[in-house]
């Protein structure tokens, strides 16, 4: 339920329909938007005394909200949210550009590639120290070691980090070390998970799951924004179809669709969408020109003995081309790189 504050009521007159709701049961989360006050029913919306509420003097409407997400939902919070990690922004007029391998495999690899991307202009780092593989015989990533050489390509670079997280025993690992936690597509629906994120104040980036809804992403989403962590950014990373000559099939009208229902940022993955690296580059324009906040684009500089998906990993001098080539996509969207 939305309850729409009058232009000009006074702060006390807020306070006391606010204390008057949660008298209900009800949780109440108050958004100010270009000088309009909006209060959101989170929990026990239906105890809520609705002839009470809209027969308040400093209420000027009351609408009932059909989604079941409600923190995520762009109804309490019409403006886009922008999170700031160190010195770099997710959401805004800035797209947000995560750049490198798969997965860390030495000191001097990440570190090199870190230098590389960020002289081509990407804002935070991506690597993988532990990797979630569909074979237990598949390279795991380097796990704790990992972390440290990332933190060393972050002290080399002023990259922020971003790497994925497998289990809530590592989150506060994690809460110290990295600067945005992924949540990959296979723990999307790791609820237990998401609460634990929840609790912390660390950025969390979320993937969607190979066969999840766009509703069931926001869901997720809100599993973390309801234990207080509001820091959320959604990646659409391409769903299971049946098309095979892809690795996955990108959605791209999820972004849109996300836009139009949620105010988090989205940003989108097209090197685990596609799993080709060919196509890195034109589903990277698309996505910034159906707009997405973001892109998140896996650089090699020796992808043919990658020791993870080489195939969909682009060379240092490709990611180059493709952020100057990036630009005027930007510029349609009013976005700067």
């Amino acid at each position: 339920m939305i309850v729409i504050i009058k232009s000009g009521t006074s702060r006390e007159k807020i306070e006391e329909l606010k204390s008057e709701i949660e008298m209900d049961g009800c949780r109440v989360s108050e958004v100010e938007d270009e000088g309009k006050c909006t209060l959101g029913l989170i929990r026990n919306s239906a105890k809520a005394n609705l002839p009470r509420i809209e027969a308040n003097s400093c209420v000027e409407k009351v609408s009932k909200v059909q989604q079941p997400y409600k923190l995520a939902n762009r109804l309490f919070h019409p403006c886009d949210t922008v999170i700031a990690v160190n010195n770099e922004t997710i959401g805004g007029n800035k797209l947000a550009v995560m750049a490198g391998p798969c997965s860390v495999e030495s000191e001097e690899q990440i570190v090199e590639i870190a230098k590389l991307v960020k002289a081509s202009g990407a804002g935070f780092l991506r690597g993988g120290a532990f990797k979630p593989r569909t074979s237990p015989y598949s390279f795991q990533g380097l796990k704790t070691h990992g972390l440290e050489l990332l933190k060393i390509a972050r002290q080399e670079t002023g990259l922020p980090i971003v790497t994925e997280i497998m289990s809530a025993d590592m989150i506060g690992e994690f809460v110290q070390n990295v600067d945005v936690i992924q949540v990959g597509a296979r723990n999307m629906q790791n609820f237990e998970l998401l609460k634990e994120l929840g609790k912390t104040k660390t950025p969390i980036l979320l993937k969607r799951g190979f066969s999840a809804t766009i509703e069931e992403l926001i869901m997720s989403a809100e599993y973390i924004m309801a234990g207080g962590n509001e820091n959320v950014i959604l990646c659409e990373r391409g769903i299971r179809t049946f098309e095979t000559y892809t690795r996955n099939t990108l959605d791209l009208s999820a972004i849109p669709a996300i836009k139009r229902l949620s105010h988090l940022p989205v940003i989108v993955d097209p090197s685990h969408a596609s799993g080709l690296w060919r196509m890195v580059s034109p589903l990277s324009k698309a996505a910034v020109a159906v707009g997405a906040d973001g892109l998140m684009i896996e650089v090699h500089n020796d992808p043919e003995n990658a020791q993870c998906d080489g195939q969909q990993s682009i060379r240092p001098e490709r990611f180059k081309k493709l952020m100057e080539d990036l630009r005027p996509f930007a510029g349609c969207e009013k976005k700067v790189i």
